[in-house]
This record gives structure tokens, C-alpha cells and sequence, in this order.
């Protein structure tokens, strides 16, 4: 035991006595000030609930009830210009819709909305909000962004247009503010 603790402290002293060599490495760049730019999209976002091809799935759900609460789906929705379904495809919207409401018409959402053709092809926007689904107009959070819309934040304007069993189809407006 005294041998142990001699060493130990031999150790120590040893240890303390060695200088440490570090070397951090920043680049200080000079701050470039971009313009702020402010972007409004309008286009329509059309999910299949179903069927053959259906955009949102249930992928978990909690087994403490029979309510849709706690409730995860997974969604791969089409973007359009217009509300028809021979409406030109301009990207889609993936992500995560968790239901979080006690009452089941809340959810939380967190999609990317990745555009595929036009002025910002490969360019996306995140939203990650509160959506209160049943709500007819409802507004949610842009949190951020990529390509032409990196540094992204803004709002985006949510109007339900058309909602039956099978087929919902979303009117966006969103106003992103970016660099």
C-alpha cells in the first residue's frame, strides 16, 4: 500500500512538471455583409393518405390509448405549382409529423421542403413547428435552409384547400428571409 501511494505520487509530480503543447488553429476572417434577401414562395402541397401510393405513413404509435396521440408519421409529400393533379411537380416535402395534441388535431412538425426544378433547383427550406392541423389557416416556422436559401428563417402561411379521406392538399405561402 505505501509503495502504491509513493508511486502514485511520484506520478503526479511528474505529470505536473510536463509541459503542455497545444495549438489551437482559427482563421480569422474578415465579416462580409451579404444583402438580406426576402423570398415569397407560393406552391401547393399535395399528400396521398392510403391507397396505393401513399406520401405519409404511420410509422410508431404509442399503445396507451387509441388516440392518435403520440402518433409518428413519415412524409414524402409532392410540391406543385397549383392545387390539380396535373399540376407541374416542383419538389417535394420530407420529413416527421409527430401527433402531440391530448386532443389529437396538434401535431409537431419537422419537414424539408427540397426543390427540384426552377430558380432554386437543389435549394431547400426546414420547417419545424407546432401545426394545429384541423385549423384552416395556420402559420409554422421556417428554421432554416440550403443552396440559395442557406441561413434561412421566416414564416410560412398554411391553408388547407381541399381534405377528404384519402387526399390533402395544402396551400403554402412562405416568406424566407436569407442570404
Amino acid at each position: 500500500m505505501k509503495g502504491t501511494l509513493v508511486l502514485t505520487w511520484f506520478l503526479m509530480v511528474c505529470l505536473s512538471k510536463v509541459t503542455v503543447q497545444s495549438q489551437y488553429y482559427s482563421q480569422s476572417l474578415p465579416y462580409d455583409t451579404k444583402a438580406v434577401k426576402v423570398t415569397h414562395l407560393h406552391f401547393f402541397l399535395h399528400e396521398t393518405l392510403g391507397g396505393k401510393n401513399p406520401t405519409a405513413v404511420e410509422v410508431a404509435q404509442a399503445n396507451v390509448s387509441s388516440l392518435p396521440f403520440g402518433t409518428l408519421y413519415a412524409i414524402d409529400d409532392i410540391l406543385k405549382i397549383g392545387p390539380e393533379d396535373n399540376s407541374e411537380v416542383i419538389g417535394n416535402a420530407q420529413g416527421l409529423a409527430l401527433m402531440v395534441g391530448g386532443n389529437t388535431t396538434t401535431g409537431v412538425m419537422y419537414v424539408d421542403f427540397g426543390f427540384t426544378k426552377g430558380k432554386f433547383k437543389g435549394s431547400s427550406i426546414s420547417l419545424f413547428s407546432r401545426n394545429p392541423i384541423t385549423e384552416t389557416e395556420r402559420e409554422v416556422a421556417v428554421v432554416g435552409g440550403r443552396g440559395k436559401f442557406r441561413m434561412a428563417k421566416g414564416f410560412a402561411l398554411l391553408k388547407t384547400y381541399f381534405l377528404n379521406a384519402t387526399t390533402v392538399i395544402v396551400d403554402f405561402n412562405v416568406t424566407v428571409i436569407h442570404y
